[in-house]
């Protein structure tokens, strides 16, 4: 079972919950308060509860133990949902957009006065889901979190541009009625620049970029520490799932025989697994010293 595997369902299942709430309460605000940024609030969060399913679907999958076709695990279906999880935020954003700009056009009510506290109780209960669900990504390293905590983080957004817009149609009145229309509108746009967030550190994963420096750092630390490792060279790392697969070179001294040199590498990995257990398998490359 990867590291963090039980704490990022549960948080998958606190955004699924939450998420179905906010989502009716929305609705039914937005309905009879007469907000059409409400509603297009409440469509967000309907998407974020099936985004929030194929984030815990995606879980359970990339946490599937090594086999035979998947030597190296099934931790590449992470980014793989994070994919169709910006492919829903994109569909939601455009949807938003478009009966945003339908209802522009159209001549409505102003809002009713209490969809403010309405929202504004949204707004904060979203950031605090945004804080929660994020620590729990990075405390897992799961990017499918990651992905989902921005789903709380744009939807408090969104929920602060339609507070604005509504605050704009009640004060100025008369003629500003479709404020809170032009608040959605920009909402929409906010959401697909979270995309673009939200897919760039997901690609990079598929495409194994490095992007693991820090992780890097402890692993040579640990290398070097080790004793008959000379020094370390070249250190290759792979992001599967919530672990990490490690290709290391590491340097020994020329006159000593193959089997120390084994055994040197050996106690390499063993020191690397027992202080790093994001660290999926550690591959050593033994390099005798007078070549570097």
């Amino acid at each position: 079972m990867q590291p963090g595997y039980r704490e990022a369902v549960k948080a998958s299942y606190f955004s699924i919950a939450g998420n179905a709430l906010l989502a009716i309460a929305k609705a039914v605000t937005g309905i009879f308060g007469n907000s059409y940024a409400l509603i297009a609030d409440a469509i967000e969060s309907t998407t974020d509860v099936f985004s929030s399913l194929l984030v815990l679907l995606g879980l359970r999958y990339a946490n599937k133990p090594a086999d035979e076709n998947h030597p190296y695990g099934h931790g590449k279906a992470e980014p793989l949902i994070t994919f169709m999880v910006v492919g829903f935020l994109i569909v939601s954003a455009t949807v938003i957009a478009y009966e945003s700009i339908e209802n522009i056009q159209t001549p409505h009510e102003v809002p009713e006065p209490y969809t403010l506290i309405v929202l504004l109780a949204i707004i904060l209960i979203k950031e605090v889901s945004y804080r929660f669900v994020s620590k729990k990504g990075t405390e897992t390293n799961s990017s499918a979190l990651k992905a989902d905590a921005w789903h709380h983080r744009s939807d408090a957004i969104t929920s602060l541009m339609a507070f604005i817009g509504i605050s704009i149609a009640l004060y100025m009145g008369k003629g500003y009625e479709n404020a809170d229309d032009w608040a959605a509108l920009f909402a929409s746009g906010f959401i697909l620049f979270n995309a673009y967030l939200i897919l760039r550190p997901a690609l990079g994963e598929v495409m194994d970029e490095h992007r693991y420096e820090d992780v890097e750092l402890e692993i040579r630390e640990i290398a070097q520490q080790i004793d008959g490792v000379v020094e370390t060279e070249k250190c290759f790392i792979r992001k599967t799932g919530m672990t990490y697969h490690v290709d290391l070179h590491i340097a020994v001294d020329a006159e000593i025989s193959v089997k120390s040199g084994h055994d040197i590498a050996h106690r390499v990995k063993d020191g690397i697994l027992e202080k790093l257990p994001q660290v999926a398998d550690v591959l050593i490359h033994v390099e005798p010293d007078d070549e570097l």
